[in-house]
């Protein structure tokens, strides 16, 4: 007997209650952007040592739990350890860089608190040197009453920290599940579009934060050894500085160059006989070359052509997202503009009714037959099992 109670939804009523869903989301996200900064922190790191559960489920016989757990305190041993061990190792050299550095910044204040005459004019930088100075001393010799502001700070930041420890866990142990929700939040029909937008994006990110990692180590190794060969104090510092800025593309080589060249004005070097300015200026052009064969051979090299953007945008995007959002936003700007890129492509294609990817309407990286099955509410060790290959 056929049922004459029909409660499904008029269509006019679903697309109410989804503007409402989408409305409400974004103002979630708005009101509560501090976490989700934290939780973007915390994917983006389990994201970067991911693939090393993968390497251990495909070597031995471990559940996914098991390989998280491994791999994800051993992270953080090593993320606690590391710093121990090279610390009395960088010591004597960090003194020197911090000292080179404040006597530089005293050096710049004493210099801005006269006027400046060139030619016939005179420029008073006299408040650019006392404000110098005060964040000197507000960075150096925070004021006792600064003390209950700075420990709430800290203990804000400390609690952000567990927030993002505790959310890596999380993303590496519960990816497979939530990777297959998102998928399943398009309507069945475009699941397929769904894992290959899905591959693409991954594809992309692949590409450019695995790529920045190899060249973080790379700079790191060559700019420690030019700057050792130069002669500068604390070469070994500085060469970490260029490889760890190295991950803030574009900028980070940049602020490591100018930190190098700021120690060898107060230092020079300890076998070049020439002044400290020359030995700066021999510093400069070390950078120049070096960070022009990074950019027009061994970036390319490494990243490939996974990601196709301009230059100048890429440095404008990041010199923004360096001002609204700092390090992260810098570091993140490039594989999300190139995430953005894929999707707007596949929106455009859909939009024009072509087909959905270009590639004369095949698919790149699709998966055999067999495995392309509709996404069904089966169980999570199921469902991990029939999209592994994502």
């Amino acid at each position: 007997m056929k049922n004459k109670n029909n409660n499904t939804w008029s269509e006019s009523f679903r697309y109410v209650v989804g503007i409402i869903i989408v409305v409400a989301f974004v103002a979630l996200l708005l009101y509560a952007r501090e976490a989700v900064k934290a939780l973007v922190i915390a994917a983006f790191v389990a994201y970067l040592i991911s693939p090393a559960v993968s390497f251990l489920r495909e070597r031995t016989n471990l559940s996914r739990i098991a390989a998280v757990n491994i791999v994800y305190f051993s992270a953080l041993i090593v993320l606690v350890g590391v710093p121990s061990v090279l610390t009395p190792i960088f010591f004597d050299e960090i003194k020197i860089v911090a000292q080179d550095l404040l006597d530089l910044s005293n050096d710049i204040s004493s210099m801005l608190s006269y006027p400046v005459r060139f030619g016939g004019m005179v420029f008073h930088f006299e408040q650019l040197g006392e404000s110098l100075a005060n964040i000197q001393n507000a960075v150096l010799t925070p004021l006792p009453e600064k003390a209950l502001a700075l420990l709430e700070t800290t203990s804000v930041s400390v609690l952000w920290f567990l927030v993002i420890i505790v959310s890596v866990h999380l993303f590496m142990s519960e990816w497979p599940l939530i990777r297959v929700r998102i998928l399943e939040l398009a309507p069945p029909a475009y699941h397929d579009d769904m894992r290959e937008l899905y591959k693409r994006v991954r594809n992309v990110w692949m590409a450019y934060l695995r790529g920045q990692i190899v060249l973080m180590f790379i700079v790191g190794i060559v700019f420690t050894i030019a700057w050792m060969i130069i002669g500068i104090p604390g070469a070994l510092v500085l060469g970490v500085i260029a490889g760890l800025f190295t991950l803030v593309p574009d900028v980070g080589p940049f602020l490591a160059a100018i930190l190098a060249m700021a120690v060898a004005l107060l230092e020079g070097s300890s076998w070049i006989p020439l002044s400290n300015f020359w030995v700066a200026g021999i510093v400069l052009a070390t950078y120049l070359v070096l960070i022009n064969l990074k950019n027009f051979w061994l970036r390319p090299y490494i990243m490939g052509r996974s990601v196709h953007m301009n230059e100048a945008l890429i440095f404008i995007a990041i010199m923004i997202a360096t001002i609204l959002e700092g390090i992260m936003g810098a570091l993140l700007i490039v594989p999300v503009l190139a995430s953005m890129v894929v999707i707007l492509e596949y929106l455009r294609r859909r939009v024009l009714g072509l087909p959905p990817f270009g590639d004369d309407g095949s698919k790149q990286f699709v998966a055999p037959p067999e495995k392309i099955k509709p996404l069904r509410r089966t169980s999570v060790r199921a469902q991990e099992k029939r999209i592994k290959d994502l």
